[in-house]
């Protein structure tokens, strides 16, 4: 039987390239997200290609709509074996005008989310006397823009929970693991201008195959000595010193 896993955010961008990934290399793959046409598409792509993948409609901000979403995946498929928490929101906001509303909704959909899930598989995953999640960070948890403390709280937060997940499902023989992207275009890669890639020492931009290999790479059960971490994927970027002359 092939294993399952569930990518949140998979209609588009870094989710998307995961969910593909993860089909072809024969997973069952749930695509759980809000935009349902791209979804659908994506699931319709990959039917056709002889994959497995369910489009799945999902709002990870929805404490009930993450619950709705696991039984589907457990009717459809019977198992769950990798978790990618990859689902997450972003606006610059100066912080006197960042309302209670809006940070809840970022922090509600980038760090609550991913603990409300996780917690919702791991009675799954304990069936398979194994598993993995996968929490897509941010390097934002690491270092700064301006207007962006709601994101940055939201991806800091998913670090510390990364390891404290990894504790505290050890005796399930579950890994929680944590990737931090740096700049990954989601667009057209030929409107690059060379000054992107090359102020970043690997001379290039991220792409989301970059993240999806990561993902896929945590996932393998050959693996599970990786746990509790944070890989920073960002083409050298934060090890860079930069100063203004």
């Amino acid at each position: 039987m092939n294993r399952t896993v569930i990518v949140t955010g998979a209609s588009n961008g870094i989710g998307r390239a995961v969910a593909k990934l993860f089909a072809t290399n024969y997973y069952n793959v749930v695509i759980a997200d809000l935009d349902a046409e791209n979804g659908n598409s994506l699931q319709d792509e990959l039917l056709s290609e002889g994959r497995q993948a369910q489009f799945i409609h999902c709002d990870v901000s929805d404490p009930k709509s993450i619950q709705n979403m696991v039984k589907e995946t457990i009717k459809r498929y019977q198992r769950i074996d990798i978790l990618i928490n990859n689902a997450g929101i972003s606006e610059f906001i100066r912080p006197d005008e960042l309302s209670v509303e809006k940070w809840d909704q970022i922090l509600n959909t980038n760090l609550r989310a991913s603990f409300l899930l996780t917690r919702e598989v791991v009675p799954h995953m304990k069936k398979n006397e194994k598993g993995s999640v996968v929490n897509i960070a941010s390097t934002r948890a690491l270092m700064s823009e301006k207007n962006s403390e709601a994101y940055a709280a939201s991806k800091g937060g998913l670090l510390a929970l990364t390891h404290s997940q990894a504790v505290s499902y050890s005796e399930d023989k579950i890994t929680v693991n944590c990737i931090s992207p740096g700049w990954i275009h989601t667009g057209d890669y030929d409107k690059l201008r060379d000054i992107d890639h090359e102020q970043h020492p690997s001379n290039r931009v991220g792409k989301p195959d970059d993240i999806a290999r990561a993902c896929l790479f945590l996932a393998d059960a050959e693996n599970d000595f990786i746990n509790g971490e944070n890989i920073v994927i960002d083409g050298g970027m934060t090890r860079k010193m930069i100063y203004e002359h």
